[in-house]
């Protein structure tokens, strides 16, 4: 396969959206396309700036806010997507999202705006929003803060 193939599949595969590095490689290597090859086609893309790591992170964080999940789970997505660390963090940090507000939300929206008195289900719920990547502090005001509001 010649390397305008690679480059017009990649194209391809940009065209419905932003990729990460490591993810067109990998999916040019399942495709079947030659090892060097791919790394020409990258470093092609990369320099038209086709292919950015720094915006495919924006762009993934931006789209796993609105979902909406945690800063650590977004962190560790990223980290399995080929981001490295700190282009995960230089990312979230360019989003203008209240996380607290955001895990305040997500609990209402989730499980309702009763509150939960019963230790079960509040836990429950707290395990919830911990699994969506929140932090113990962000869990622990959604809940809270649900239960001052009720008072």
């Amino acid at each position: 396969m010649s390397q305008s193939d690679i480059r017009n599949h990649a194209l391809w595969l940009l065209g419905s959206r932003e990729h990460s590095t490591y993810e067109m490689r990998q999916k040019l290597s399942r495709k079947g396309f030659e090892e060097d090859s791919i790394t020409q086609v990258i470093e092609e893309l990369t320099s038209l700036n086709y292919l950015s790591d720094q915006r495919f992170a924006e762009a993934f964080c931006r789209s796993k806010s609105a979902k909406p999940l945690g800063k650590q789970r977004i962190l560790n997505e990223l980290k399995q997507k080929g981001i490295s660390e700190e282009q995960a963090k230089q990312a979230l940090s360019s989003l203008d999202v209240d996380w607290f507000e955001l895990a305040l939300n997500l609990k209402q929206r989730k499980f309702g705006d009763a509150v939960e008195r019963d230790y079960q289900k509040k836990s429950k719920q707290m395990r919830y929003l911990l699994y969506r990547g929140f932090g113990y502090d962000e869990v622990r005001y959604a809940i809270e803060e649900d239960c001052t509001e009720q008072d």
